[in-house]
């Protein structure tokens, strides 16, 4: 043990004596290591007797525990002497710009649906969202479209091999109607004859068509409003209100043509007149009686009594209406954009042109107060 007693104190002084951590490591591999000195000794046990083993083996393990507890109170303090060094010799110079980084941009089809629901939100309109994979009777014949109707195959849809939970067919839902009759049913049901609605229902439909003007998949934003005594100027004056506050301009002229959509009665298509500036159609201002400089905008028109009906409210008590029109194409429309394709393609040279900063986007923050 007397051999032991000397190897201690001198890797106590080597361990001491260490300036790095690449020298303390060394100590203790010397020491601990799988062939280190401490680690031989302890295998020696095995050949002691048991009187023999009972004496050094607590010899021993005092010794490892010693040089272990110098090990790491001497990294401790290197590791210290390191970090302080560091410290010292590393400055930041507060008054530097920050450094220059990517950064993603907004959408120009999420600035359209955090702008239409700014302004809706200003007209007392909520937003409703419903399931993009729907069954038929949803949306189809909830909305007067039934088996035989000829309004079916003015959508172009994509349909799933498996039934839906009535038997009915599962599909990509074309339009966001259905948002409609699901709003108004969980409505109907909570409160029994029907009460005011007041919705938009924006979102992503699905038909199978693909052009510079249309996608399989594209946007959709439909409004809905259930009242007494509505009629179709209140359906005007919405548009109206709306197309000013999104284009942020006052000469927004519209007109009203009759039309039909199996939901609607009456129907009617809204144009909106328009100028061409710089090559481009810009909305405002340039529609007339003759029928001039008028661009086609979006369908409306009063609910469908049988709409009302399938969705819980009494058609001899409510009354309402509605519209529809593309998120994409108003994107077009706004921030001058000549192929929807270019939307989903996802090239980030586009979306560097067209898309907004996070931090210092566009915003209707005036809103339609302040237009009043």
């Amino acid at each position: 043990m007397t051999e032991m007693t000397d190897q201690k104190r001198a890797a106590l002084d080597a361990i001491a004596a260490a300036e790095t951590l690449d020298a303390l490591e060394q100590q203790r591999l010397e020491a601990l290591g799988k062939k280190g000195w401490v680690s031989l000794a302890l295998k020696t046990l095995g050949q002691m007797s048991p009187d023999e083993r009972k004496e050094a083996a607590p010899a021993i393990q005092q010794v490892r525990a010693e040089i272990a507890d110098a090990i790491e109170a001497k990294k401790d303090a290197l590791e210290a002497e390191a970090l302080e060094a560091q410290l010292a010799s590393e400055t930041l110079d507060l008054t530097l710009p920050a450094p220059a980084y990517e950064r993603g941009s907004v959408h120009p089809v999420s600035q359209v649906m955090d702008e239409l629901a700014e302004i809706f939100a200003d007209l007392g309109f909520a937003v409703a969202t419903g399931p993009e994979i729907e069954d038929d009777w949803h949306n189809f014949t909830a909305l007067n479209m039934d088996e035989s109707h000829p309004a079916r195959a003015m959508h172009d849809t994509f349909y799933f091999p498996d039934a839906a939970p009535d038997g009915g067919e599962m599909l990509l839902r074309t339009h966001t109607s259905p948002v409609q009759i699901r709003t108004m049913k969980a409505i109907a049901k909570a409160n029994p004859g029907g009460a005011p609605v007041r919705i938009i229902a924006p979102g992503r439909v699905y038909r199978s068509d693909s052009d510079a003007t249309h996608t399989p998949m594209f946007h959709q934003v439909e409004g809905l409003v259930i009242d007494r005594d509505i009629h179709l100027g209140h359906l005007k004056w919405t548009l109206e209100t709306f197309l000013k506050a999104f284009f942020e301009r006052e000469d927004i002229v519209l007109r009203l043509r009759p039309s039909y959509f199996p939901f609607t009665e009456p129907s009617v298509e809204v144009d909106v007149g328009y100028a061409n500036e710089d090559g481009r159609r810009v909305v405002g201002g340039s529609g007339d009686d003759a029928g001039h400089d008028w661009m086609e905008l979006l369908g409306s028109g009063m609910v469908n009594r049988r709409v009302l009906e399938m969705g819980g409210f009494d058609p001899d008590q409510w009354q309402g209406f509605a519209w529809g029109l593309g998120v994409d194409r108003l994107a077009m429309l706004k921030y001058g954009m000549d192929d929807l394709r270019a939307f989903f393609d996802g090239d980030p040279r586009w979306l560097a042109h067209y898309g907004f900063s996070p931090y210092d986007q566009p915003t209707l923050s005036g809103g339609v107060g302040a237009r009043a």
